[in-house]
């Protein structure tokens, strides 16, 4: 299988709040698509790969966007960014991150969606077809302006997908801080009838005392 790809390289941050990493398969290339995309005027598609492997370089720094219905785009809904894009076969991958913290609900439906229930669409702009007359459209030359996460039924290619990445673990948190245990107090008469405890004793319970541990768009395809 050939394989071309692009990335923009973007700096390690360990346990980013606002960075979960996805990953998804934009479209198909060189084969129709499974409905027509809006602004197709009715007519399915095709994305061409010599098309795909031109845009590429369009494609990287563009957003993900979501609908409320997860049924098409809403290009004011920048849940996350694209930040790499290949072509492997037939497929358009990407890589990028979701905004987790400033969409928490985006990340709340990938989190609850069965696997393979959610997929993408892609966003085209100077999109040159290659006969109008055609019943099937071929795109020759476009430019990538985005993308969108939806129900992978509502996208244009139904053959698609979006996932992000599992939950890393959650540190256990430390036990709570405890009051050193004191002994009882000792009534003073009780204390001069009774000898002195020697000074092995003493050291114990002292440490008994501080030791207590605790286990814890062209168009949009929709």
């Amino acid at each position: 299988m050939h394989l071309e790809a692009m990335a923009v390289r973007m700096p390690d941050v360990a346990d980013h709040p606002n960075r979960v990493p996805f990953t998804g398969v934009l479209t198909r290339l060189d084969e129709p698509s499974t409905r027509p995309p809006a602004g197709a005027r009715g007519h399915r598609v095709v994305l061409t790969r010599a098309a795909a492997l031109a845009a590429l370089p369009s494609l990287l720094g563009m957003a993900v966007d979501y609908a409320p219905g997860w049924d098409g785009h809403d290009a004011r809904r920048k849940c996350g960014i694209i930040t790499h894009a290949g072509v492997e076969g037939s497929r358009l991958a990407v890589a990028g991150y979701l905004f987790a913290k400033d969409f928490p609900e985006v990340e709340r439906r990938m989190r609850q969606s069965p696997p393979g229930a959610m997929g993408m669409s892609w966003e085209l702009a100077d999109a040159h077809v290659e006969d109008l007359r055609a019943e099937i459209w071929t795109l020759t030359r476009a430019t990538f302006t985005g993308a969108a996460i939806l129900r992978r039924d509502k996208a244009a290619y139904r053959d698609t997908s979006f996932e992000i990445a599992a939950r890393r673990p959650v540190a256990p948190a430390p036990p709570p801080c405890r009051e050193p245990r004191r002994l009882p107090a000792v009534p003073v008469h009780a204390a001069a009838r009774r000898p002195a405890p020697s000074a092995v004793l003493i050291t114990q319970l002292r440490k008994e005392e501080a030791w207590n541990p605790r286990p814890a768009k062209f168009g949009k395809a929709k």
